[in-house]
């Protein structure tokens, strides 16, 4: 499951996400601009959770390399 998770915190999969996302509004007609502007706030979302993700982990890491030296 970890593997999976760990996936979805791939900023290519969300750009390649994003990419088929914006063909098929091409292809169906939607505005540019729209797409566009769709395409920028989801890529961007992505990044900031991507971010904070691995923040945590990292965090969660420190944490348990600490808790071992007070042992």
């Amino acid at each position: 499951m970890k593997k999976y998770l760990s996936k979805l915190n791939s900023r290519k999969l969300w750009a390649a996400v994003v990419g088929l996302i914006a063909g098929l509004a091409v292809v169906f007609g939607i505005d540019e601009s729209i797409i566009n502007t769709v395409a920028g706030a989801v890529v961007s979302a992505a990044s900031v959770v991507a971010y904070i993700i691995t923040e945590g982990k990292i965090d969660i890491a420190a944490l348990g390399v600490n808790r071992r030296e007070e042992e």
